[in-house]
């Protein structure tokens, strides 16, 4: 329940009284301050009035006064600087390491405010808030959306730069992981990045006119040659193995991932980590699957020319688009500073239809109009971030249906 008090002193939600502090002086909130969610006190640059003084300064909220020794406050040099003690049962004074007294605030959580964020955190419907999404305005709804959509293309973008970092600021490079990180399409996600990061491009450039020596050190590191047995001959295998010996000795090629590392358990055969292989290296054969590609298309029509090969579908294709051109445009715009790459991203996303999964279906039941790539990751980014983790006091829906 320190969290929800915490979430009162936030949003101001006071008695229609006049404030004291517990000696007795009158207490004026001006600012309540940043809310700190690191190591150090819970609110900084606080600014209240304490009788005729203003003091700026740190909040710190406990339940309890008591709590603020437990945790031996006390004790550490970064709480001197705190202006106001919070507490919702004062039962001691409290002095910082210095040895200063600190006025101190007895709140309450509001009975009804409880009573909704019980609400929230015990039902098991999903949304939790769906009861009041109906009765929010479409500004609101919106603004919301489209918060949590940046939020979602920064942190996917913040990989992407992740693996730009990596590989010493090779773009090509953290394309290509991307895009086979990709091509796992959850499943085998982790084993394509694995498997990806093996991939020496500039050895491979130099077989670019040789599909097939191409695919021998594609599957070689894969470990999958002999898992083509449907695609290839006998002949083919035999040619990919002796093929991969050879490049292995010549570039001195890393060992090869254990077959043992993908999953195949109810994967359909148009998504065993093989096929799938085999359709990256005709993309990166055709040099249509290149970040220079990606960052001059102007549209999903364009990009899904250059994604189509064999065995992709429209929908793996948006799917390809959403998760890997996208985070790649706007990790370039937000790390050259180019405010339309970041735009052409959204574009992008507004361009697709929505998604069709659980997740939405259970948001449109609620009312909400999802109709584009963009109204879905944000609403992923929602589920993930704030429902699955129950963390409705950081959102916008639970602070609607808190305050009710």
């Amino acid at each position: 329940m320190e969290k929800l008090l915490h979430y009162v002193w936030k949003h101001k939600i006071l008695p229609l009284k006049a404030l004291t502090t517990t000696d007795g002086r009158d207490l004026e909130i001006i600012d309540p301050g940043m809310h700190n969610s690191n190591a150090g006190p819970d609110f900084f640059n606080a600014k209240i009035r304490i009788g005729e003084t203003v003091w700026a300064g740190n909040v710190e909220i406990h339940l309890k006064s008591t709590d603020w020794y437990q945790h031996e406050h006390h004790l550490n040099d970064a709480y001197n600087n705190t202006i106001l003690h919070i507490a919702q049962t004062v039962n001691s004074e409290v002095k910082t390491h210095d040895d200063k007294v600190i006025p101190q605030l007895q709140l309450d959580i509001p009975a009804q405010l409880a009573i909704h964020y019980k609400e929230l955190q015990s039902t098991e419907d999903y949304p939790r808030c769906h009861k009041m999404i109906p009765e929010l305005e479409k500004m609101k709804i919106h603004g919301w959306m489209d918060a949590l959509l940046a939020e979602r293309l920064t942190e996917r973008s913040q990989k992407v730069l992740d693996r730009v970092k990596e590989t010493n600021g090779d773009w090509e490079q953290a394309t290509f992981v991307t895009l086979s990180r990709n091509f796992g399409f959850g499943l085998n996600g982790d084993a394509f990045e694995r498997w990806a990061k093996l991939v020496p491009l500039q050895a491979v450039n130099k077989h670019r006119d040789n599909l097939q020596q191409i695919e021998a050190i594609f599957l070689g590191l894969a470990g999958l040659i002999e898992e083509c047995h449907k695609q290839k001959t006998n002949d083919e295998i035999a040619y990919l193995k002796q093929e991969f010996a050879y490049l292995s000795h010549k570039f001195s090629l890393p060992s090869p991932l254990k077959p043992k590392q993908w999953k195949y358990l109810r994967t359909h055969p148009q998504n065993f980590p093989h096929t799938r292989i085999l359709q990256i290296a005709h993309l990166y054969q055709s040099g249509k699957a290149q970040f220079s590609s990606f960052l001059e298309a102007k549209g999903v029509e364009t990009l899904h020319k250059a994604l189509q090969v064999k065995g992709t579908s429209p929908n793996s294709r948006n799917l390809i688009v959403i998760n890997t051109v996208v985070p790649l445009l706007y990790a370039y715009g937000t790390s050259h500073n180019e405010r339309k790459y970041q735009e052409r991203a959204i574009r992008l996303l507004e361009e697709i239809p929505a998604e069709n999964n659980y997740i939405l279906r259970q948001w449109k039941a609620c009312g909400l109009d999802v109709k584009t790539a963009a109204d879905s990751q944000a609403l992923i980014q929602l589920k993930k971030e704030y429902c699955d983790r129950l963390d409705c006091l950081r959102c916008r829906f639970g602070y609607e249906y808190l305050k009710r």
